[in-house]
């Protein structure tokens, strides 16, 4: 994808990805999918490259693991999912340090970025995604308003982020990640 800044900190390898180079990938993505389900391309680019894949979901709640498992043969690829609902799981299941959790919070770019690392780790994989947002209708401030929500997608030592923004309801909000996640994912593959 199309970056706007690279980080420098504990996240090598962490690309921000600027919202409109997002979109510019997504319609370019859409075409490359040609009629595919996201989740079948995923499969289908996950399996020529022999990669495996896990996810690290929070507010999605074990979604996108659900897409991708609905695909037939995905368990040539697919090791599984951690639903990290709480802080707790997320410092003791995907190793987020307790200290990002208190510096940034758990809807944070450095947040969905040591998830996503956690779950390569934890489950042995060559790729995940990861999401942490607030899917609404509470929860939100105004800083993180409802809406917000961090989605980071790796491959090896690849890592991308989105934020994602704007609040379309519970489940649009839900289902929009999903869909960012797998999209992220596919581009990465590609």
């Amino acid at each position: 994808p199309s970056t706007a800044a690279m980080a420098g900190t504990r996240a090598d390898w962490v690309t921000m990805v600027h919202p409109s180079a997002m979109v510019q990938d997504l319609l370019q993505l859409r075409s490359f999918i040609s009629g595919m389900k996201t989740e079948e391309k995923v499969g289908e680019l996950l399996k020529a490259k022999n990669f495996s894949l896990s996810t690290a979901e929070s507010c999605t709640g074990g979604g996108i693991a659900a897409l991708i498992t609905s695909v037939p043969g995905s368990s040539e690829y697919f090791k599984g999912g951690i639903v990290a609902y709480s802080n707790e799981i997320k410092a003791d299941l995907l190793h987020v340090s307790v200290e990002t959790l208190a510096q940034h919070g758990a809807v944070s770019r450095e947040t969905v970025v040591e998830m996503v690392k956690g779950a390569m780790k934890t489950l042995k994989t060559d790729c995940a995604v990861a999401t942490s947002g607030i899917a609404g209708p509470g929860g939100g401030t105004p800083e993180k308003p409802v809406g917000t929500v961090w989605i980071a997608a790796a491959c090896k030592n690849e890592i991308v982020t989105m934020k994602q923004e704007g609040d379309r309801g519970r489940t649009e909000n839900v289902q929009s990640a999903i869909q960012n996640a797998l999209f992220m994912l596919c581009s990465m593959l590609k």
